[in-house]
């Protein structure tokens, strides 16, 4: 499964989207359940899936799955 895949299908999980609405330019406007306690949930499911500990300043800047996927491969989540 591809970074995007497992970011999709956290997002579509946490969020109650379905994943078919997730693509590789969703952004968190785009996503009605996306707003700031949806964000803290999905950050806190990325920690829980990848293993890794999100500091707090970089969550406003994860807010689509471009920004997500890149951040995961900028720390060696491929």
């Amino acid at each position: 499964m591809s970074t995007f895949e497992q970011v999709r299908y956290i997002i579509a999980t946490t969020l109650k989207v379905p994943e078919e609405k997730i693509t590789e330019t969703t952004k968190s406007e785009d996503i009605g359940a996306w707003d700031s306690l949806g964000h803290v949930h999905l950050m806190m499911a990325l920690e829980q899936t990848f293993d890794i500990l999100l500091e707090v300043e970089d969550f406003p800047a994860l807010n689509s799955v471009q920004a997500i996927t890149g951040y995961l491969k900028e720390h060696g989540i491929h």
